[in-house]
């Protein structure tokens, strides 16, 4: 009897693997038919100094090269640099994936708002280019007070700031100037690669964009991908907002509470655009605002890739994490993601956050953080910042707020969620002192 040979395992090359996220993966269904090999390590493209983009380049692709086996896929869930540098990697062993310049339509924010408005300019606030280098940049800005301004590249809302008077501005300015080449640099070396139109050629990533200020509403995030030409959308999850003007994200929900309608207008618009843009092969998530006083939609930006925040709450969820989303389009077909076959009706991710600067004076050690999740079945622990620390030592923070903590909770209802939150956080010592009171 003839035997069967076992079917290959695919090598899959993740850029920016770490150990949380690595036993994500390996939870994932047939885990049998993976191997998970770290390209770079999450230390490796995600320091807190200068983004090393060339050397990735170069060395990205020299390792794959010598790879003795079959290279399967290229994939990775972190925002910049990862998600503009895949394209890349994958175009040098011609694996599926969508053009640089799809992606750079997403993830260059001037040069998005150009192409949504040519879909959807009912759904995008006014906005224009500012060169903070000018002699005079507040002359280049053709919105009235009050306006956002942020860089046409960065990440977590780093050096996105509210302006409400030239004030304002000129402090903005001052930081930005001192600061937008940390993620300017890097970016233009990928722009180095692209076919630009002339309207974004002269945008680089030393740029910011100001945007007109969005209506207060509800936020939400569809998960998606696009496939062979078709725009699916898998979960909507919403953002809840804590802090000054709503400034910092306090939890990630899923699933969305929005009116089921809300959630199909905003598919609707987001097929229009991640058509517009020639993005394919490919996930992503659109941020949108919902204005329930006026039942206008906003579209905030786009994304290049699966939110790894939200991964959790679709394992708890729907029953699978969804990088295998991510997975199932680095090998070239389409997704097979489960739907409300998780062990809860609603999951959460929580923030915890601080305000000021301060020195870290006790955090909870391992052993309560065990004790904590053993006790709340569904809740996973992740401690940001080490004892004797200052808050402001933290790489890659909103212009702000501190992330000291995050939890993730899994609850039957979004009473209950927030119940537990509440008594998780109770059994979670933590503890902060001023930094003008703190001895160095």
């Amino acid at each position: 009897m003839a035997v069967m040979n076992a079917p290959a395992r695919r090598n899959i090359f993740v850029v920016g693997l770490d150990d949380f996220h690595l036993a994500q993966l390996r939870a994932l269904p047939g885990p049998e038919n993976y191997v998970f090999h770290a390209l770079f390590t999450r230390e490796e493209v995600k320091p807190c100094a200068r983004f090393p983009v060339r050397r990735i380049l170069i060395e990205g692709r020299e390792r794959l090269a010598q790879f003795a086996g079959t290279v399967d896929a290229v994939v990775g869930f972190w925002d910049f640099p990862v998600s503009t540098i895949l394209p890349l990697l994958r175009q040098a062993r011609d694996l599926p994936g969508p053009t640089l310049e799809s992606v750079l339509k997403c993830e260059h924010k001037y040069w998005s708002r150009l192409e949504q408005a040519r879909v959807a300019p009912e759904h995008i606030p006014a906005f224009c280019a500012v060169n903070p280098f000018a002699d005079d940049p507040l002359r280049e800005v053709t919105l009235d007070f009050p306006f956002w301004i942020k860089p046409v590249k960065s990440v977590l809302s780093y050096l996105g700031f509210r302006i409400n008077d030239a004030h304002d501005f000129r402090r903005a300015m001052e930081q930005i100037r001192r600061e937008i080449d940390r993620f300017g640099e890097p970016f233009n070396h990928v722009l180095g690669h692209a076919t630009l139109p002339p309207e974004v050629a002269g945008v680089d990533g030393n740029h910011c964009i100001a945007e007109a200020l969005i209506s207060e509403g509800r936020q939400c995030t569809l998960e998606g991908y696009a496939w062979q030409g078709a725009v699916r959308v898998y979960g909507a999850v919403d953002s809840l907002r804590e802090g000054a003007a709503g400034s910092s994200f306090s939890r990630y929900q899923y699933p969305s509470t929005l009116p089921d309608g809300v959630q199909a207008r905003m598919g609707e618009i987001t097929d229009r655009v991640i058509r517009q843009v020639g993005y394919d092969c490919a996930p992503f998530n659109v941020e949108f605002y919902w204005d329930e006083a006026t039942d206008r939609i906003w579209l905030l930006e786009i994304n290049t890739r699966i939110s790894k925040s939200h991964a959790p709450l679709f394992r708890m969820v729907d029953g699978c994490y969804h990088h295998q989303v991510m997975i199932d389009l680095g090998l070239g077909r389409e997704p097979a993601m489960p739907h409300r076959q998780g062990e809860f009706a609603c999951a959460a991710k929580f923030m915890v956050r601080r305000y000021q600067d301060a020195r870290v004076v006790r955090m909870p050690t391992p052993g309560e953080i065990t004790a904590v999740e053993a006790e709340f079945p569904g809740v996973v622990v992740q401690i940001e910042v080490a004892e004797g620390m200052l808050l402001s030592q933290l790489c890659y923070q909103d212009s702000y707020s501190y992330e000291v903590a995050t939890l993730f909770v899994g609850a039957a209802d979004n009473t209950e969620l927030e119940r537990t939150y509440t008594r998780v956080m109770e059994r979670l010592p933590m503890e902060f002192e001023p930094v003008d009171e703190a001895q160095p």
